[in-house]
Protein backbone atom coordinates (compact mmCIF):
# COMPACT_ATOMS: atom_id res chain seq x y z
CA UNK A 1 0.00 0.00 0.00
CA UNK A 2 1.43 3.41 -0.93
CA UNK A 3 2.43 5.78 1.85
CA UNK A 4 -0.20 8.58 1.86
CA UNK A 5 2.35 10.95 3.39
CA UNK A 6 4.69 10.66 0.39
CA UNK A 7 4.17 12.07 -3.09
CA UNK A 8 2.70 9.85 -5.80
CA UNK A 9 5.57 7.47 -6.64
CA UNK A 10 4.63 7.30 -10.35
CA UNK A 11 3.26 10.69 -11.39
CA UNK A 12 3.15 11.63 -15.05
CA UNK A 13 6.43 13.58 -15.49
CA UNK A 14 4.81 16.49 -17.33
CA UNK A 15 2.02 16.78 -14.75
CA UNK A 16 4.56 16.66 -11.91
CA UNK A 17 6.70 19.36 -13.56
CA UNK A 18 3.68 21.61 -14.11
CA UNK A 19 2.60 21.13 -10.49
CA UNK A 20 6.10 22.07 -9.29
CA UNK A 21 6.05 25.20 -11.46
CA UNK A 22 2.57 26.25 -10.30
CA UNK A 23 3.55 25.67 -6.69
CA UNK A 24 6.73 27.72 -7.06
CA UNK A 25 4.83 30.59 -8.72
CA UNK A 26 2.27 30.59 -5.89
CA UNK A 27 4.99 30.54 -3.23
CA UNK A 28 7.02 33.27 -4.92
CA UNK A 29 3.98 35.53 -5.22
CA UNK A 30 3.85 35.75 -1.41
CA UNK A 31 7.57 35.35 -0.61
CA UNK A 32 8.52 38.82 0.62
CA UNK A 33 11.99 37.72 1.80
CA UNK A 34 13.02 36.37 -1.60
CA UNK A 35 11.68 39.47 -3.33
CA UNK A 36 13.52 41.76 -0.90
CA UNK A 37 16.89 40.40 -2.00
CA UNK A 38 15.86 40.00 -5.67
CA UNK A 39 16.09 36.21 -5.86
CA UNK A 40 15.18 34.84 -9.27
CA UNK A 41 13.63 31.41 -9.73
CA UNK A 42 15.49 29.93 -12.70
CA UNK A 43 14.15 26.37 -12.69
CA UNK A 44 11.95 24.06 -10.66
CA UNK A 45 10.77 20.47 -10.98
CA UNK A 46 9.78 17.83 -8.42
CA UNK A 47 12.41 17.76 -5.67
CA UNK A 48 14.62 20.33 -7.41
CA UNK A 49 15.07 24.07 -7.75
CA UNK A 50 17.63 26.54 -9.05
CA UNK A 51 17.69 30.19 -7.96
CA UNK A 52 20.01 33.10 -8.67
CA UNK A 53 21.00 36.16 -6.67
CA UNK A 54 23.16 39.13 -7.61
CA UNK A 55 25.36 40.25 -4.70
CA UNK A 56 24.41 43.91 -4.25
CA UNK A 57 26.44 46.58 -2.41
CA UNK A 58 24.02 46.42 0.54
CA UNK A 59 24.72 42.67 0.94
CA UNK A 60 28.43 42.92 1.73
CA UNK A 61 29.82 42.88 5.25
CA UNK A 62 32.79 44.63 6.88
CA UNK A 63 35.19 42.32 5.01
CA UNK A 64 33.78 43.44 1.63
CA UNK A 65 32.32 39.99 0.95
CA UNK A 66 28.73 38.78 0.82
CA UNK A 67 27.28 38.47 4.31
CA UNK A 68 26.69 34.83 5.25
CA UNK A 69 23.07 35.58 6.13
CA UNK A 70 22.32 36.38 2.49
CA UNK A 71 24.02 33.18 1.36
CA UNK A 72 21.99 31.22 3.90
CA UNK A 73 18.80 32.92 2.69
CA UNK A 74 19.59 32.03 -0.93
CA UNK A 75 20.28 28.39 -0.03
CA UNK A 76 17.28 28.14 2.29
CA UNK A 77 14.99 29.58 -0.36
CA UNK A 78 16.22 27.07 -2.95
CA UNK A 79 15.55 24.36 -0.35
CA UNK A 80 12.04 25.71 0.24
CA UNK A 81 11.12 25.67 -3.45
CA UNK A 82 12.49 22.14 -3.91
CA UNK A 83 10.81 20.58 -0.88
CA UNK A 84 7.45 22.30 -1.54
CA UNK A 85 7.46 21.30 -5.23
CA UNK A 86 4.89 18.56 -4.59
CA UNK A 87 2.33 21.18 -3.45
CA UNK A 88 2.46 19.96 0.13
CA UNK A 89 3.24 22.49 2.86
CA UNK A 90 6.76 21.66 3.99
CA UNK A 91 9.05 23.50 6.39
CA UNK A 92 12.65 23.16 7.55
CA UNK A 93 13.28 21.08 10.65
CA UNK A 94 17.07 21.57 10.56
CA UNK A 95 19.67 23.22 8.32
CA UNK A 96 23.43 23.44 8.14
CA UNK A 97 25.66 25.53 5.88
CA UNK A 98 29.38 25.51 5.16
CA UNK A 99 30.87 28.68 3.68
CA UNK A 100 33.73 27.67 1.39
CA UNK A 101 34.62 30.63 -0.83
CA UNK A 102 33.79 34.33 -0.40
CA UNK A 103 31.25 35.85 -2.77
CA UNK A 104 31.96 39.40 -3.90
CA UNK A 105 29.84 42.40 -4.70
CA UNK A 106 28.57 42.20 -8.28
CA UNK A 107 28.83 38.40 -8.51
CA UNK A 108 25.85 36.44 -9.77
CA UNK A 109 25.34 33.40 -7.55
CA UNK A 110 23.38 30.27 -8.40
CA UNK A 111 21.85 27.96 -5.80
CA UNK A 112 20.92 24.49 -6.98
CA UNK A 113 18.92 22.30 -4.61
CA UNK A 114 18.36 18.58 -5.04
CA UNK A 115 16.27 16.13 -3.07
CA UNK A 116 18.38 13.33 -1.60
CA UNK A 117 15.73 11.45 0.37
CA UNK A 118 11.96 11.68 0.85
CA UNK A 119 10.09 9.26 3.08
CA UNK A 120 6.80 9.94 4.80
CA UNK A 121 6.82 13.48 6.17
CA UNK A 122 10.60 13.99 6.14
CA UNK A 123 13.13 14.78 3.46
CA UNK A 124 16.79 15.66 3.03
CA UNK A 125 17.90 18.24 0.46
CA UNK A 126 21.33 19.51 -0.58
CA UNK A 127 21.90 22.99 -1.97
CA UNK A 128 25.12 24.06 -3.66
CA UNK A 129 25.80 27.76 -4.22
CA UNK A 130 28.23 28.55 -7.04
CA UNK A 131 29.59 31.77 -8.47
CA UNK A 132 29.54 32.54 -12.22
CA UNK A 133 32.92 30.79 -12.63
CA UNK A 134 31.42 27.58 -11.21
CA UNK A 135 33.38 27.76 -7.96
CA UNK A 136 31.46 26.41 -4.94
CA UNK A 137 30.72 29.23 -2.51
CA UNK A 138 28.66 27.28 0.03
CA UNK A 139 27.15 23.87 0.73
CA UNK A 140 23.82 23.66 2.57
CA UNK A 141 21.89 20.64 3.82
CA UNK A 142 18.28 21.02 4.85
CA UNK A 143 15.99 18.54 6.53
CA UNK A 144 12.31 19.03 5.77
CA UNK A 145 9.10 18.19 7.57
CA UNK A 146 5.73 18.17 5.86
CA UNK A 147 2.95 19.90 7.77
CA UNK A 148 -0.78 20.04 7.09
CA UNK A 149 -2.15 21.58 3.94
CA UNK A 150 -1.14 22.48 0.44
CA UNK A 151 0.72 25.43 -1.04
CA UNK A 152 -2.13 25.84 -3.54
CA UNK A 153 -5.19 24.82 -1.51
CA UNK A 154 -7.57 22.38 -3.18
CA UNK A 155 -5.29 21.49 -6.09
CA UNK A 156 -4.91 17.93 -4.79
CA UNK A 157 -8.37 17.65 -3.25
CA UNK A 158 -8.36 13.92 -2.53
CA UNK A 159 -4.73 13.68 -1.44
CA UNK A 160 -4.98 14.25 2.31
CA UNK A 161 -3.91 11.76 4.94
CA UNK A 162 -6.36 9.07 6.05
CA UNK A 163 -8.63 10.34 8.80
CA UNK A 164 -7.78 14.00 8.19
CA UNK A 165 -10.74 16.30 7.84
CA UNK A 166 -11.02 18.26 4.64
CA UNK A 167 -10.57 21.52 6.54
CA UNK A 168 -7.31 20.27 8.07
CA UNK A 169 -6.07 19.24 4.65
CA UNK A 170 -6.89 22.68 3.25
CA UNK A 171 -5.05 24.88 5.74
CA UNK A 172 -3.14 27.69 4.11
CA UNK A 173 0.57 28.36 3.79
CA UNK A 174 0.92 29.83 7.29
CA UNK A 175 -0.61 26.87 9.10
CA UNK A 176 1.62 24.84 11.38
CA UNK A 177 0.74 21.99 13.65
CA UNK A 178 -1.02 23.30 16.73
CA UNK A 179 -1.54 26.70 15.08
CA UNK A 180 -4.43 26.41 12.59
CA UNK A 181 -5.51 29.45 10.64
Amino acid sequence: MPDPASPDPDPDPETARLLAEQTAEAMFSRDAASKLIDLKLASVRPGYSRLTMLVRPDMVNGHHICHGGYLFTLADSAFAYACNSYNRNTVASACHIDFLTPAREGELLEAECEERSLAGRTGVYDTTIRNARGKVVALFRGKSYRIAGEVIAGLEAEDSEPGASSSAARQGPDAVEGNPQ
